[in-house]
């Protein structure tokens, strides 16, 4: 007869042997489509090729991944796609605020809920800018300035109509005692080129959408709209850092605001599949090309995943009603 010993030893390696096997996870099959509802040149455009960048380039999934920009309807294309696409593993797609704002603006019959939750990549922040010819060098020089000036007069540009931008620059206005003409535009990008034209006198963009024209010294960071400084001290220009930019209230402006950076799919995707590109995004933001582009676009680094991300996307909702209601864009039921 065989020991107690032998057989508490022998049950013992074969549980090693089991722990130690591959598992089969799931894995796509496919190229993966990674939907981008908003245009070209933006924060969320340039984010999404950059991840398409890094996966090709690290070898971090066998298929490939395909941006494919669905801006139509404030981004409503691109959510409804998702949205129809029931149980696909197959695409993503990346929000920002306007899964939000959009349905609230529109009434497009899309909520968050109609789709799967995988990652917060970041929070990103907005900053208050103006052309480098232009006299102004702090937010309230500026902000004086269209104080002085009859009503509309000066101009704000932003990315589409009702969305974060154009809040933004309501709660300005609201917070400050001045009123705007706002001018709506396809993307970030075009902003950008938009204020370098002097065909706008300000902008609220994202920090990745104008540090290329804050490097060549054409655009002026004025203040960013956050609690704190942005942490990053690596020199942008020749004499400032993003740590360098004011925060807004310290320019006597009370307004806050940070948008969203996240990865959802459609509804009906197993657990598993979500696991997987959970671990795909979480090896995407270990690389150092992934690290770079969050210290020149000046990123809160934040990640969450699970619950804590369902929680907080529920928690932004209510912020972005109350939002909307205060600016009148509601939908009128």
């Amino acid at each position: 007869m065989m020991s107690a010993m032998p057989i508490c030893l022998r049950v013992f390696l074969m549980l090693g042997v089991l722990a130690t096997t591959p598992s089969f996870a799931w894995e796509p099959t496919k190229p993966v489509e990674l939907v981008i509802p908003a245009g070209t040149g933006g924060g969320a455009d340039q984010m999404a090729r950059l991840i398409q960048g890094i996966v090709a380039k690290h070898n971090l999934m066998k298929q490939a991944m395909i941006p494919v920009n669905k801006a139509g309807g404030a981004g409503a294309e691109g959510f409804l796609e998702v949205k129809a696409a029931k149980g696909d593993s197959h695409k993503l797609i990346i929000t920002l605020s306007n899964l939000f704002t959009t349905p609230m603006a529109t009434g497009v019959p899309f909520n968050w809920k109609d789709l799967t939750p995988v990652a917060m990549l970041s929070l990103d922040n907005f900053v208050l800018w103006v052309n480098t010819e232009d006299p102004y060098k702090t937010a309230k020089e500026y902000l004086d300035a269209v104080k002085k000036a009859p009503p509309k007069t000066f101009k704000m540009g932003g990315t589409g109509s009702k969305q974060e931008d154009e809040i933004l620059t309501v709660a300005i206005e609201k917070a400050v005692g001045v009123k705007f003409t706002y001018i709506p535009y396809k993307g970030g990008g075009a902003v950008a080129t938009q204020l370098v034209g002097k065909h706008i006198n300000s902008s609220v963009n994202n920090p990745i959408e104008a540090v290329a024209q804050w490097r060549a010294n054409t655009l002026r960071a004025l203040c960013v709209f956050d609690d704190e400084r942005m942490p990053y001290k690596t020199k942008i220009t020749e004499t400032q850092s993003w740590y360098d930019v004011h925060t807004c209230k310290e320019a006597g402006i009370s307004t806050e605001y940070v948008m969203l950076r996240g990865i959802f799919m459609p509804p009906g995707v197993s657990p598993e599949v979500v696991n997987f590109y959970v671990d795909l995004m979480t090896k995407v933001r270990a690389t150092p090309e992934w690290k770079k582009f969050m210290e020149d676009g000046a990123f809160n680094q934040t990640f969450l995943t699970g619950k804590a991300f369902v929680d907080w996307v529920a928690k932004a909702e209510i912020l972005h009603r109350d939002l909307m209601k205060e600016a009148g864009f509601l939908a009128k039921p």
